[in-house]
């Protein structure tokens, strides 16, 4: 019989990995709304031209097109070689521009800072591979009508809350600012046409080391003296330290003479969540001034890939993995695209699949869910007697008929998602049976 698989780069989930990852998101949703954000829900596809609108980046390269309805043999033949010509509408490969034009579109029924959580899938046309997939979960939150530090510093304690209630303590967020990134390519001499593919390359420092970075930079045709300044800079003992929060270490962080208000916004920042993540601790509604390990490092070389970004951006880390859970920045550009006016906007998305492969199965965070395993000669009207005062206590319950591979049974059930089963003959009060646990039934 030959396999059927799903599409490449898309999957499949069985009702265990379904309820897992539903119940990460419930967890992710709980925190999120403590925090005053509301979900919003907005159509999976947009029109072809916005999401082409050049705010997405790379990720325009690899959205899923739609063609228009009605076309013609002869249509078809005419643009063969042109597939946007032959497109209305595409697949979301993101979450932030869909929101940008759900919040165009009812402005006037959200309130003037606008807190959201959209949660929902997205389509890349990937080259498959382990990690990467073509259909995948995006969890973001957005500030929208704020342009203040308090944005940042609502969506970095939301997001570091999320990851502490899933288990995965200890996760910390890289912040940078792109006014900063820019300030200091001028300092070192890159020119303002060169600075877009030198950020490229600044992006895999982590990969390709600082002769890498030196040696591409050449290669990109970067002058010989903005280079060597660049290379100097990033052999200072003090640039290759691990650094924290704090004006101290922004300003040991930057070349000399790093513009006042760009520290002073990145400290701001720093501040504001070491006071709220320090009153969270010990329930105090103060900030302790010592003594307080405030999650966040600033790091002056943190690009993000988007071209969207107009200010603050993050990175979200986890010292179990070597790669970014997550981030986001600000983006105060975009909606001004839809509305014909400025709106300040930042948001953060946390990388769900990664999430989930992180976050260890959890037993006690399980549903109480039992199966009923009867003999074939009970009566109906009896086993939904037993399935009515089983679920009167808050417990999901499945009927199945008793087999001669009892133990089958029973790993299939645990497999599902079952904790516990009880066993029912003819004639038996509901009620009476004990709840046995199907991890010791099976051992």
């Amino acid at each position: 019989m030959a396999t059927v698989n799903p599409p490449r780069g898309m999957r499949d989930f069985l009702p265990a990995d379904k309820a897992r990852r539903e119940r990460i998101l419930s967890v992710i949703r709980q925190r999120y709304r403590a925090h005053g954000f509301d979900e919003i829900e907005a159509p999976v596809v947009e029109e072809y031209d916005r999401l082409h609108a050049g705010m997405g980046g790379d990720n325009e390269k690899l959205s899923f097109k739609i063609l228009r309805r009605g076309l013609d043999a002869e249509a078809v033949r005419g643009a063969a070689d042109d597939t946007a010509a032959l497109s209305d509408l595409g697949l979301r490969y993101d979450l932030t521009v869909p929101l940008a034009r759900f919040y165009a579109s009812n402005r006037a029924q959200l309130p003037p800072v606008f807190r959201a959580i959209h949660i929902g899938p997205v389509w890349r046309a990937e080259r498959p591979q382990k990690g990467r997939y073509r259909q995948f979960v995006q969890c973001d939150i957005d500030i929208i009508g704020d342009a203040t530090v308090r944005a940042e510093a609502e969506l970095i304690t939301a997001s570091l809350d999320a990851i502490d209630a899933l288990g995965l303590e200890g996760g910390s967020v890289r912040i940078n600012d792109r006014r900063i990134l820019d300030w200091m390519l001028e300092s070192f001499g890159f020119t303002e046409d060169e600075r877009p593919g030198v950020l490229i390359t600044i992006d895999k420092l982590d990969k390709i080391g600082v002769d890498g970075v030196a040696q591409e930079l050449a290669e990109r045709g970067a002058a010989t003296g903005a280079i060597d300044a660049f290379r100097a800079f990033l052999t200072r003992p003090q640039t290759t330290q691990v650094l924290a929060y704090g004006r101290e270490h922004v300003l040991r962080a930057l070349p000399e003479g790093a513009p006042e208000e760009l520290i002073d916004h990145v400290v701001s920042i720093g501040d504001a969540v070491a006071a709220a993540r320090s009153a969270a601790a010990s329930g105090t509604d103060a900030a302790s001034d010592s003594d307080t390990t405030v999650p966040l490092v600033f790091d002056p070389f943190l690009v993000r890939g988007m071209g969207y970004y107009t200010g603050t951006i993050f990175e979200l880390a986890h010292p179990s993995v070597n790669y970014s859970l997550g981030g986001g920045g600000r983006y105060d550009g975009m909606i001004g695209r839809f509305l014909g006016q400025q709106v300040p906007a930042v948001g953060f998305s946390i990388g769900f699949e990664r999430i989930v492969d992180l976050v260890a199965a959890n037993d006690d965070a399980r549903e109480s869910a039992i199966v009923i395993v009867h003999d074939a000669d009970v009566p109906v009207a009896e086993l939904l007697v037993h399935k009515a005062h089983l679920m009167r206590t808050g417990a999901r319950v499945r009927l199945e008929k008793r087999t001669k591979n009892l133990k089958g049974l029973l790993e299939r059930a645990q497999g599902d998602g079952f904790t516990g089963f009880v066993a029912v003959h003819a004639g038996d009060a509901p009620g009476l049976a004990e709840v046995k646990p199907l991890q010791a039934a099976r051992s």
